[in-house]
């Protein structure tokens, strides 16, 4: 039996969800491969989207026409703005979602979808011929799905090894098979791989925690959303729990180190620096006595809870032994335990900034395989790679993000450029523009640029341009309108600040530290007449507002770095230059600029072990 499709996706979790829509909605006719078709879009570990730097991926994927916002506002259990307390270049979004509505709304999506097919089967075989370009997938069952661009984005699946104690059974997840060959297939057309490990912590039964024991955090009073489209219809939110270990706790898990699969030499692959288990918490911080644990709920109906804090692969009686410890848990009861899984994943390397393999033609790689980790990475990334394998059906045009336009942007050019020896995980301290890169103005960075290639619709961009015009408007008026003294300084002595001496433009005002602009409204009314209309979008447009008047100095500077730095963007590399050649370059950028093989000056600046003055001798061989 043969299938014939433009675009294929191998994998129905985050990336590979966003990968099959964006192909599907740009007219590439799309078939999504999937081992278990109730099980699209799970949310292995915790049920929650965003959080820091990822909360604004995910408004990124929303901008693009991407559906995992959307997804997660129809799905909110408990939403938060994190970093308040920061500057607006921090603030990140963040909501824990029912996990089992989360399924059943990505696959209405999915279903609804116009060129799209699901296909429920196991991708065993990569096809290509005898130019290195991909033609297509077999599959467990022998079938044949023939494609101009393959789409894998398998996440912990390729030659998945579940871990707890001793014990190790295969698998891509609990009670889920692992995919045995189709990494081989990859790697025998001169494809490396290597492998990761991650964990997920223990499922509880909410019926055996003791809350009055525990410190209750609810949601933010003003729930916000993901998506700039802003439909969701609110859901009443749930708390989450905060608690702590013990160091009774802690004595039982050191004495079972032994026994776990991290320290006794049965896991030896690379795990996540930034989401530790229990034990290496343990092993990295002995003179810590307590370790701070958060209980998250996994559904509105459900008992099923996460606990956030607890990773482990220690025997599953110590896990439970060394949890009673805690007083809030004395007759804990779960569902299952924590576990580990070890699994392959591809050099990031070897990819083009489009996530086009640069080995094998047509073939794209996304989410987890890259060795990232997290729901949102691989969405951004399942985005970027499904928009280009459908693209590259009907020429060479191809989509890509910059550092200073996207988080996403800055996630695949330091995959593609810098690799990879751990995990990856996205931090807002990774992004050098990160003024620019607000949660706020996701749209103002890339709707206009989604809808020209039409991934987002006419819909979204007339959003976004009412949104724009009002901004606009008020910025402009802020910086044209100036108060007296005596129209506003009884109001500014109530606001606790400096009165006026002589009239000065509102957005002076607005520059204050202690001053908001929903707070000046009132005094001003012209501001007044602009923002009455404004009704369910006021603190969106008021916060991007607000926003760039207040930093209006920092933004032009970091846009003057960013446009400097663009320069050297548009200084390409020839594919074929001969770094070993070059005896000017120190011996480490002769052998990582010919690994690597970037495509322009400031990729070839931005790998480790490239010094400054091998990019001179770069420019001068170039004849810049």
């Amino acid at each position: 039996m043969k299938m014939k499709y433009d675009v294929i996706v191998i994998g129905a979790g985050h990336a590979g969800c966003e990968a099959a829509m964006a192909a599907a909605q740009l007219g590439a006719k799309t078939c999504l491969v999937t081992i278990d078709m109730n099980k699209i879009a799970q949310m292995s570990c915790n049920p929650a989207v965003g959080g820091i730097a990822k909360g604004q991926i995910v408004r990124e994927v929303d901008a693009l026409g991407g559906h995992m916002g959307l997804v997660a506002d129809a799905t909110t259990l408990h939403f938060r703005m994190l970093n308040r307390s920061k500057g607006p270049a921090m603030w990140s979004p963040r909501a824990q979602c029912d996990r089992f509505r989360f399924i059943e709304e990505w696959r209405k999506r999915l279903d609804r979808q116009d060129n799209l097919d699901i296909w429920q089967d196991v991708a065993e075989e990569l096809l290509v011929d005898n130019e290195q370009r991909v033609t297509g997938i077999r599959t467990q069952w022998g079938i044949t799905i023939e494609a101009k661009s393959v789409v894998i984005t398998a996440g912990t699946f390729l030659n998945g090894l579940m871990h707890i104690g001793q014990k190790k059974v295969p698998g891509g997840r609990i009670a889920e098979p692992a995919v045995q060959h189709l990494t081989q297939s990859i790697t025998q057309h001169g494809i490396r791989t290597a492998r990761m490990k991650t964990g997920t912590p223990v499922r509880i039964d909410r019926r055996s925690v003791d809350f009055t024991l525990m410190e209750r955090q609810d949601a933010d009073v003003e729930t916000s959303t993901f998506s700039f489209l802003n439909t969701a219809e609110q859901h009443s939110q749930l708390p989450c729990w905060l608690t702590y270990t013990n160091e009774t706790a802690h004595r039982i898990l050191q004495d079972a180190l032994p026994y776990s699969p991290l320290y006794n030499g049965q896991i030896d692959s690379i795990g996540p620096r930034y989401c530790p288990s229990i034990e290496t918490k343990l092993v990295t911080f002995p003179d810590r006595d307590h370790h701070l644990l958060f209980l998250e709920p996994e559904g509105a109906d459900s008992n099923e809870m996460y606990l956030n804090g607890f990773s482990s692969s220690m025997p599953a009686d110590v896990q439970i032994q060394a949890l009673r410890q805690i007083p809030a848990f004395r007759n804990l009861k779960v569902y299952r335990p924590g576990y580990a899984i070890e699994y392959d994943f591809f050099d990031p390397t070897q990819l083009l900034h489009t996530l086009e393999s640069k080995v094998i033609a047509g073939l794209f790689l996304a989410g987890q395989v890259n060795g990232t980790t997290g729901y949102e990475e691989a969405a951004g990334q399942g985005l970027v790679a499904g928009v280009n394998a459908a693209l590259r059906c009907v020429g060479d045009t191809t989509f890509t993000l910059a550092r200073d336009e996207a988080y996403i942007g800055v996630l695949i050019d330091d995959l593609v450029t810098k690799g990879i020896d751990e995990p990856y995980r996205m931090f807002t301290s990774r992004a050098e523009y990160r003024i620019l890169l607000r949660q706020d103005n996701a749209d103002t960075r890339l709707t206009a640029k989604a809808y020209d290639i039409g991934l987002a619709t006419a819909e979204r961009y007339r959003h976004w341009q009412t949104k724009q015009q009002h901004v606009d408007e008020i910025v402009q008026t802020c910086r044209k309108i100036k108060v007296k003294p005596s129209d506003i300084n009884t109001a500014l002595q109530q606001m606790d600040t400096t009165p006026l001496h002589q009239s000065v433009p509102v957005a002076e005002l607005i520059a204050r530290p202690q001053l908001t602009l929903a707070q000046l409204i009132d005094c001003v009314p012209e501001l007044q007449t602009l923002t009455d209309g404004l009704q369910d979008r006021r603190e969106e447009i008021l916060q991007e507002t607000e926003t760039l008047i207040k930093y209006d100095g920092y933004i032009h500077r970091e846009q003057l770095v960013a446009e400097k730095m663009q320069r050297l963007e548009n200084i390409h590399l020839p594919p074929t230059f001969d770094y070993l050649g070059v005896d000017q370059l120190t011996i480490e950028a002769r052998q990582k600029l010919d690994r690597i093989r970037p495509a322009t000056l400031a990729q070839a600046g931005r790998i480790p072990g490239v010094s400054p003055n091998d990019i001179n001798v770069l420019l001068v061989l170039l004849g810049r």
